[in-house]
Order: structure tokens, then C-alpha cells, then sequence
């Protein structure tokens, strides 16, 4: 389908393949702003809550669906999962908005998660193979801006309709729906990705030598494979699991913190994610292109384990300890783990399997996520916020570590520079002289 005669390229294909994004973070706050209500509509324990967590957008449910769809989308192209995802995630999300029962649910979370979980990596990959060498980190950024919107929305709904109770929760589900369906008409628009076009769909015995074969087998056969999957996983790893359960249980941090105001707690939110917003903007999309990607990097992971010292060292402190709180986790968020993430993971792999390597580390993530979601309610419930919070300081360190050590030299390379030094001179067989002219000719599109 065209969309006004002319197919969907340059910043508005990105910008709707972002919302992929928007889609998974509005599904999470979504969630977590509703949690309470269902629980008490349906008369559920903490591990029912756990569960429903656990197999939703924000863990195995995304898991599985990254899984299958990171491979499908090396298979078939990247514009083949936008063709049917987001149906899915409609399906989803009417579910949960019209739920009757803790079965429905719980049907309507996983099915979400699903959909959430086959967008994603493939957004990331997508938006990178498209965007022009010297603005791919603000390209990038564009998803990660979209995924602070989807909270500050979200809670800001969450706090305007908390007076309706469980009806408020539904609309916001509605409200999803209906972007979805927006989103996904625009979409039918998009050019297929002119990369995977000329080099990830061929598999040429020059290419098999050097990267090895398409999707997984070929992501496992090399060890510069693991090496990138080792790293860009334990980055994603102990950061995600922090931000997935401060996404889905903050109020019930805050709720432990002192702050008993469903209102408060997601007007607090609002600010943490309006603090996001602004970092992204202006601080990942504005330098992550011009300055040291590890100096910027290592400040933001800095600025969020400073930020989750101040809530627990200072429980007691009250709405200035909230306050700044909100501020330092919201500012990291925005510089920190998961925009540079989204950006390694589209550079440090092979078109052939790029969407696979990020579906296998997404899933992996999200595992880990949905483990601990399970239990968070529980374990905050014995040990505190005090003992919780010593936890996700430590998941926040080793992270910091691992992107100060191991953080790669890629900024101002295009994707096949970066492939040749990865993979070796038989790399560039993919594509002949026309293959260059047409990455800068996309390049000059997209700008």
C-alpha cells in the first residue's frame, strides 16, 4: 500500500517503525498501572500478580515472541513483520481491555507480549540499516525517544483516570489498540530494508565464508558472534532487569518507599519518563553521534545507580528523595543501556542474522526479566525495599562495568565498514559497485 502515492521512507519510516516502542512500553505501564486494580477485581494473590507479569510484554511473553521473530524477519525481510505484528498486538490489548476473568488475562498479556516481542528487535534493525552513517545513533535514539513517550502517556492516563478505577485501566488498553491501528496502517507503506534487499536475503558462497549462513546457524558459527552477544547480553541483562521490574512495580516500590498515592506514584513516574523524553532528545540523539559513545555510555549508567542509592539510603527523606530519585533514574534511562543497546546490537552483527542475534538476546533478557518478575512482589513484600534495592544497585553495577570495559569503536562507520572489520575483506563480496552506490544513495534518502 502507498500512503499519499509515495512509499513511507526517510524520518517518517522510522518514526513508525519507532512506535514498535511506544507499543512495548505503553503495554508495560499499561500493565503496571493496573495491576492493583485487577488484582482486587479478581481477588488474586501476590504470585498471581507475579505471573501475570512474568508472561507479559515485559518478560517471557516478549521472549518467546523475539525468538521467533528475530529468525522470521532474516528469513522473509524486515517489512514482513510489520505486516501481521501489530494485528496480533490489537488482538491483544482488546482482550485485556474487556477481560471478565484472571484467564483472559492472563490470554491477553501473553498474546500482547508476543506481538511486542516480534516488533522490537526488528524496529531496532530496521531503523539502523535505513538511517545515514552519521546520524544512525539519532535515527536509533528515535525508538528509544518513543519508548519514554509511551510511559509519560501512560502514566499521565494512568493519573487522570485513577479515579474511574479498573474502567480507567480498560481505556488505557483501548487507547493502545487504537494506536496500534494507526501505526499499523502508516506502516503498509514502508520499503523493505534496502540492506537485507542487496545482502541479508543472498546467501553467495562468498558471503557463507565470511559471515556464515543466514539466522541462527549462521549468528552460532562464528566466535566474533558470541563475543558481540556476550557482551551486548550482559549489558541488556542486568540493566533490564532492573528497568523491567521499575517499569511494571514502581508504584509498589514507591508504595514501600512511603508514597501510598496511586496519583502521586504515577505523577512521580510521569516525571521520571518527561526526564527520559528530554534526555534522549537532547542528550543521546543530540551526541551519541559526535562524542565518545563509552564517556556518555558510563554516565548514564553512573547517573542510575546514584539515583537508586538516593531511594534507598534515604527512605526517609520523603518528596525530595522522590524527587531526586525521578530525576537521576529518569536522565539514565535516557543516555544510558537501552539506547546504546538498540545501536550495538544493529552494528556488531551481520545483515544475514541481525534481527536473529537481537531476537536470541532479546528473549534471553526478557527470560531473566519474567524470573525475577515473578517473584518481586513477593520478595519487596520480605525483604524491603532496603533489601531489593541492594540488588538492582548490584545488577546496575555490573553493567556500568561491562559497557566501560568492552564498549565498541563504531561511531562514523557505515554498517558494511563495520562488517569488513568484523568478518574479514570476503564480507564485501555481498554487494558489488552498485551495492555502495545504492547505500548512499538510501543514505541521502533517509537524511
Amino acid at each position: 500500500m502507498k500512503i499519499g502515492a509515495r512509499t513511507t521512507t526517510g524520518w517518517r519510516a522510522t518514526i513508525a517503525v519507532a512506535m514498535s516502542n511506544y507499543i512495548e512500553a505503553g503495554s508495560i505501564i499499561a500493565i503496571a498501572t493496573s495491576l492493583a486494580f485487577w488484582q482486587s477485581e479478581f481477588n488474586i494473590g501476590n504470585f498471581a500478580v507475579g505471573l501475570l507479569a512474568a508472561l507479559s510484554a515485559n518478560a517471557f511473553g516478549a521472549a518467546i515472541g523475539a525468538i521467533l521473530g528475530g529468525p522470521l524477519c532474516d528469513r522473509y525481510g524486515r517489512k514482513a513483520i510489520y505486516t501481521y505484528d501489530l494485528l496480533v498486538y490489537m488482538a491483544g490489548v482488546l482482550l485485556a481491555a474487556f477481560a471478565v476473568n484472571y484467564a483472559m488475562l492472563l490470554a491477553a498479556f501473553v498474546i500482547t507480549g508476543l506481538a511486542v516481542g516480534a516488533g522490537v528487535p526488528a524496529s531496532w534493525t530496521y531503523i539502523a540499516e535505513q538511517a545515514p552513517t552519521d546520524g544512525r545513533a539519532k535515527h536509533v535514539g528515535t525508538a528509544q525517544l518513543a519508548w519514554s513517550v509511551g510511559p509519560l502517556i501512560g502514566f499521565g492516563l494512568a493519573a487522570a483516570l485513577a479515579p474511574m478505577g479498573l474502567l480507567g485501566s480498560r481505556l488505557i488498553f483501548l487507547h493502545l489498540f487504537v494506536v496500534a491501528a494507526v501505526v499499523w496502517w502508516v506502516r503498509q507503506g514502508l520499503a523493505e530494508s534496502t540492506i537485507w534487499t542487496e545482502e541479508g536475503q543472498h546467501e553467495s558462497v562468498p558471503v557463507a565464508n565470511a559471515v556464515g549462513l543466514r539466522g541462527l546457524r549462521g549468528l552460532f558459527s562464528r566466535k566474533v558472534n558470541i563475543a558481540a552477544l556476550l557482551f551486548l547480553g550482559g549489558i541488556y541483562l542486568f540493566w533490564n532487569t532492573v528497568a523491567g521490574q521499575a517499569g511494571i512495580f514502581m508504584p509498589r516500590v514507591y508504595d514501600a518507599a512511603g508514597l501510598h498515592s496511586p496519583v502521586a506514584q504515577n505523577m512521580l513516574q510521569v516525571l521520571v519518563w518527561g526526564c527520559t523524553v528530554a534526555a534522549t532528545y537532547f542528550g543521546f540523539m543530540r551526541y551519541a553521534d559526535r562524542m565518545s559513545q563509552r564517556l556518555l555510555y558510563v554516565i548514564g549508567a553512573a547517573l542510575g545507580i546514584v539515583g537508586w542509592i538516593v531511594l534507598v539510603a534515604f527512605t526517609d527523606g520523603g518528596v525530595p528523595t522522590m524527587l531526586a530519585f525521578a530525576v537521576l533514574w529518569g536522565v539514565s534511562a535516557g543516555i544510558g543501556a537501552q539506547a546504546f543497546y538498540s545501536l550495538w546490537a544493529s552494528e556488531l552483527f551481520a545483515t544475514p542474522y541481525r534481527a536473529s542475534a537481537q531476537g536470541v538476546m532479546f528473549c534471553v533478557v526478557r527470560s531473566f526479566t519474567g524470573l525475577l518478575s515473578y517473584f518481586f512482589p513477593t520478595l519487596l513484600a520480605v525483604t524491603g525495599l532496603t533489601g531489593v534495592g541492594i540488588l538492582l544497585i548490584g545488577l546496575l553495577t555490573v553493567a556500568l562495568v561491562i559497557g566501560a570495559v568492552w564498549a565498541p569503536e563504531t561511531r562514523g562507520k557505515t554498517l558494511r565498514q563495520i562488517e569488513l572489520e568484523r568478518y574479514g575483506p570476503q564480507a564485501s563480496a555481498a554487494t558489488d559497485n552498485d551495492g555502495v552506490e545504492s547505500s548512499t544513495a538510501t543514505e541521502e534518502a533517509v537524511r
